[in-house]
């Protein structure tokens, strides 16, 4: 697992409520708004996303186990909100890159050192 499951519980309990707000502003982050598969409840979970063509990686920096990831996962479909701006998006997969390619070289490196090697891969959805 490439980050402690004891600093997810901590940045979902204390720095999520923060970094909800700052981080759909930011490059290389953004925020997936997503609804709880067991008790139906809205949640919003920061995460590190990039554009590529045809939808967004999201590193998975806790892992697969994450509640919103499994969330996403069984939902199929999920929102996510990038410089201000909303997306939907659909057809969630887990992709398993040992070589973190799916993003940006620059936060490849980090990824690397952390061990962060399996990404969710999301499709945006086409408008109907």
């Amino acid at each position: 697992m490439p980050l402690p499951r004891s600093l997810a519980r901590f940045n979902r309990v204390a720095l999520n409520h923060v970094m909800r707000h700052i981080t759909p502003h930011m490059s290389g982050f953004g925020v997936v708004h997503h609804v709880g598969r067991k008790s139906g409840t809205e949640y919003s979970t920061p995460v590190n996303v990039f554009k590529r063509p045809g939808g967004y990686t999201i590193a998975l920096d806790y892992g697969t186990e994450s509640e919103w990831t499994r969330n996403v996962l069984a939902a199929g479909a999920a929102d996510i909100t990038m410089h201000g701006r909303d997306h939907h998006v659909t057809n969630p997969r887990l992709v398993h890159a040992p070589e973190p390619t799916p993003v940006p070289r620059a936060v490849a490196g980090i990824l690397s050192v952390l061990d962060v090697d399996t990404f969710l891969l999301v499709d945006a959805a086409t408008a109907t």
